[in-house]
This record gives C-alpha cells, structure tokens and sequence, in this order.
C-alpha cells in the first residue's frame, strides 16, 4: 500500500520560481535564510499548512499570507512552524556557568538593587526559566533577599509564548535539571506527566513578542545580561552584525552578551570586550 492508500499525501514539490518567492519573503520578515539545504524543511512546513486550510498551491498560499488581516494571522501561525526549534534547560552548561560567575560578582555590591536579564528568542521558556531557576538559588543562597531581579523573555511566535507563559513540561523536559532544584521549584500535576513550574519564580518572567529585526524598536535597556542563544544560526552574516549590535547597546556598562558558540564571527564592537571563558562567545560591555 502507499501512502495515499492511508490517506496521507506526499509533500507537494516547490518549484524554483515559488522557493525563491517564499525565500524572499521569509528573509525579509524575520531574517531567517532557508538554502537549498533546508528546502526540503520549508516544504514540509508549508504543505502542511496548507493541506490544514484547503489551500491546493504554493502561489495561492502566497498571495494569502501577504494579504490582508487574515494574512496576517496566518503568517504568526506560519512563523511558528518555520522558526521551531529544540531547546532544553540548561542547554550548553558553560554559558550558564559563566552567567552565574557573572551574577555572583554582582552580588557582592553591598549597593545592588536589582537585576535585569533578557532572554533574546526564548523560544517555549526553557531559556527565561533556566535563567530565573539560577537567580533565585543565587539570591537564597546568598542571603540577599533585598535585590529584586525581573526576566525579558521576547520571541517572534505568539503560539510558542503562549506555551511558554504556561510553564507547564513534561518529564523528559526537566532532563538536566538538578534534583534539588527540580523539588524545590516544580510540581507535579495530577496527571502525573507534566510539571508546572513555581507561579511565584514564573512572575518574575516577562513574555513578549519581538521580531529580532525590528529591535530598534525594542523598549529595553540597562541589560545586566543578555542571553541570545540557537536564534541567529541561519541569519546573514550581516543581520548577525547588525542584531548583536542592537543588543550590545540594550546592556548597561558591566553588563555582559552571551551568544551561541559559532553564531557569530570575526565582529567587534568598540563598546565590547571578549570574555575570556571556555567554551562560550560572550562579551562585556564596557563603556
């Protein structure tokens, strides 16, 4: 039997003409490239999506998605389904280890009041979550209960924020998590599946949508850290410049940029300076 035996139709091929439509579009948008390599992937995302709504071709889905206030809509579920991507918490342990040494140096400030991290395509909240989960150990293990620390979590997709304000995961989300803090910080649900993380540690959170190509328009600033990780990959390398330089100029003076190892190459900026720590690309602002 074949697949349309079962009911399931093949992937609808995408002709040169339509992929480099849909290639222009995407880029133009969100920043995101889709090579050659990646066809196969953009095609299954579309042809899905358009098997979900009736749409027979790729031209007509098209001219739908740039139309209109119903385009619009389906363009935030489309940008969905192209920017999904796998993440985890605590995913690549040394950049979380050097944002712990960073916060500890702050700690010992007798004047520090507070402290602000951005989580730059927080993608479902593992990141944000990750994040806070350190913050609030360090301040209990501190004793300093007298700084206040908040958590920008911004991303393109309003279904994944949507999951990501619910911080609910299931168990083989909470790989890598230490067990203490895993006690200390989730609670099973009666379904005996999934986990909720503490509502007190998800107030500190902040949810919202950003494209990263529109920073300029992003009301953040006085950063102590930003945390960029798995967004940037299949940028150009000029949108790669030009992102980390909006976030550079979104950190205060000591406040520090960690990037995803490999992301960006050979850039410089003349308020940065590398940090030196294994296994991360990270930079400290200083002046």
């Amino acid at each position: 039997m074949g697949l349309e035996d079962w009911g399931i139709k093949p992937v609808l091929p995408i002709m040169d003409e339509q992929f480099a439509l849909w290639q222009g579009l995407i880029e133009s948008r969100t920043g995101m490239i889709f090579t050659q390599t990646r066809r196969p992937f953009l095609e299954i995302c579309l042809s899905t999506r358009m098997r979900e709504i009736g749409t027979e071709d790729y031209e007509s889905y098209y001219e739908f998605v740039i139309s209109g206030t119903r385009g619009e809509r389906e363009w935030l579920v489309l940008v969905d389904r192209l920017a999904v991507q796998e993440t985890s918490f605590f995913r690549h342990a040394s950049s979380y280890a050097l944002v712990e040494k960073h916060l500890k140096e702050l700690l010992l400030k007798p004047s520090l009041s507070s402290i602000n991290l951005w989580s730059a395509g927080c993608s479902t909240g593992e990141e944000p979550y990750s994040l806070a989960l350190l913050v609030e150990d360090l301040l209990k293990n501190s004793h300093r209960q007298d700084v206040f620390y908040g958590i920008t979590a911004t991303d393109i997709s309003l279904p994944t924020l949507a999951k990501a304000k619910l911080g609910v995961y299931n168990e083989r989300k909470l790989y890598g998590i230490p067990e203490k803090m895993r006690e200390r910080y989730f609670e099973q649900l009666p379904n005996q599946r999934d986990w909720q993380i503490d509502k007190l540690l998800k107030a500190r959170v902040a949810f919202a949508q950003l494209n990263l190509m529109e920073l300029d328009k992003a009301p953040f600033g006085d950063m102590d850290v930003i945390f960029c990780q798995n967004v940037l990959i299949y940028f150009r390398r000029f949108r790669k410049r030009d992102v980390v330089s909006h976030l550079a100029a979104r950190l205060q003076i000591g406040g520090i940029l960690v990037l995803g190892v490999g992301e960006v190459m050979d850039w410089q900026h003349p308020a940065l300076e590398r940090i030196d720590y294994p296994d991360t690309l990270a930079y400290r602002r200083i002046q």
